[in-house]
């Protein structure tokens, strides 16, 4: 329990975002986003908001704790769409590190999605989205966010 506990209070973050997935493309959109996070269930469960002041949407996060896996549960949901998006990528932070993986669809071609919550301090913290086209072997990073610490926050 807790692992989320680094993400509660109130975040400037650095968005980069590829402008093309699958297609070996380097050109990033970078905008910037404000989160707002909090903890329930004593650290078992997990949320924030982020708004993206440039783009005109908002998104949240919700994540869960499953005790007897020892592996948390994260959903994504966004604005503009209105639903719960599915399937959770599903994981656990090992060394510092919280990975989390799902098989999901991408612009209709079934993907590996992979998260990762890296450089965790108490002022600063990476999450990156990866998907993979061939199972897992090759991963092609197409958005990080650099969360940055408001004073107070």
């Amino acid at each position: 329990m807790g692992d989320f506990d680094f993400l509660v209070g109130t975040w400037d973050v650095a968005n980069r975002r590829l402008r093309e997935r699958h297609v070996g493309s380097d050109d990033w959109d970078e905008f910037p986003g404000v989160s707002v996070a909090g903890s329930f269930f004593g650290g078992a469960g997990s949320f924030d908001e982020i708004t993206f002041p440039t783009r005109g949407f908002s998104g949240a996060t919700v994540r869960i704790l499953d005790p007897a896996a020892g592996t948390w549960s994260i959903y994504w949901l966004n604005s503009r769409h209105g639903v719960l998006e599915l399937p959770p990528v599903v994981g656990r932070f090992t060394g510092g590190v919280g990975t989390f993986f799902a098989d999901d669809v991408d612009e209709g071609r079934p993907i590996r999605c992979r998260f990762v919550w890296s450089g965790v301090t108490a002022t600063s913290c990476r999450w990156e989205q990866a998907f993979s086209t061939d199972g897992g072997r090759t991963w092609e990073i197409n958005w990080t966010m650099d969360f940055t610490r408001r004073p107070g926050g």
